[in-house]
């Protein structure tokens, strides 16, 4: 039987930006990459962590994880998980392997869309408010009001001085949330552009993913400089001793799905923690926001 052809999303944009507009290094990064290779040669590794070893891995610390969800119902502890970063970095995809075993009573993703008119009428945070956790309630923000230090600011959506009076407020406002008892994680994933612009491609090729892609991702790869611009001024800005950011790179996703839940379950102290499985993430894919420049 013959293969149905189907057209591609946005005509074929992302194999243009490929083919035609991406820079020879990234280009010839990918086509010289192979299946399960790392791409950019500043990552520590070589090539993807062993499956095995990943899955041995995540069964244990989703064990963790059901503990720690046990432990905010009891206590009426509220949790709330804010996953940013490029585009195409895993957020999705690291929210699914946090809660895949997890009671989706207690456990909720928020993934607003674009604010309506009533909501552009009103003060940014507004509509964030109202989706926060209620008491024993753990809350995956997939992506947050992080929207407007940098996407919005990338894509004009915003005026400077809105930017500008978004991080005059948004310590404060992740102060209040801590100071009233939510347990606030930050987590920044960030990937390198030759594997952003491969997971595009593969997107663009498979149509049960076709539909994580947007206009604005097709955009976006003509602004790799701007997003980190604007990355880099926002963790300048909204690195806070009360919340601070964690970044984990995601060249490898395994490596970052591992990293990204030891990162929140060691910020949680839930009892009979296994601190053998619940430890620090792996310091070289992870830390604070100096990271991204290493």
């Amino acid at each position: 039987m013959k293969k149905p052809h189907y057209p591609k999303p946005f005509e074929g944009a992302i194999s243009s930006f490929f083919q035609n507009d991406a820079p020879n290094e990234i280009r010839e990064q990918i086509k010289n990459g192979k299946k399960n290779a790392i791409l950019d040669p500043t990552y520590p590794y070589k090539e993807r962590k062993d499956r095995e070893e990943y899955e041995e891995s995540l069964e244990l610390l989703q064990i963790e994880l059901v503990k720690m969800q046990s432990w905010a119902k009891e206590t009426g502890a509220r949790i709330a998980i804010v996953f940013e970063g490029r585009d195409a970095a895993g957020k999705g995809g690291t929210i699914k392997r946090f809660r895949e075993n997890m009671n989706p009573r207690i456990t909720r993703v928020v993934a607003l869309s674009k604010p309506t008119e009533t909501e552009q009428s009103q003060w940014y945070f507004q509509r964030y408010i109202k989706h926060m956790p209620s008491a024993g309630q753990i809350v995956f923000f997939d992506r947050s009001w992080y929207n407007r230090g940098v996407v919005e600011h990338v894509f004009g959506f915003c005026t400077d001085d809105q930017r500008k009076h978004f991080f005059n407020q948004v310590n404060d406002f992740e102060n209040m949330l801590a100071d009233d008892g939510i347990i606030l994680i930050k987590l920044w994933l960030n990937v390198g552009r030759a594997e952003q612009l491969r997971r595009f491609l593969d997107r663009e090729s498979d149509r049960l993913k076709q539909w994580k892609l947007s206009g604005i991702d097709v955009k976006g790869l003509y602004k790799w400089d701007a997003y980190t611009s604007a990355i880099t001024e926002t963790m300048a800005k909204s690195n806070s001793g009360h919340t601070p950011w964690h970044v984990i790179r995601t060249d490898d996703k395994r490596r970052a799905r591992i990293a990204a839940i030891r990162t929140v379950l060691e910020k949680i102290p839930y009892p009979m923690k296994d601190t053998d499985i619940a430890c620090l993430a792996d310091a070289k894919i992870s830390g604070g926001p100096k990271i991204l420049n290493d």
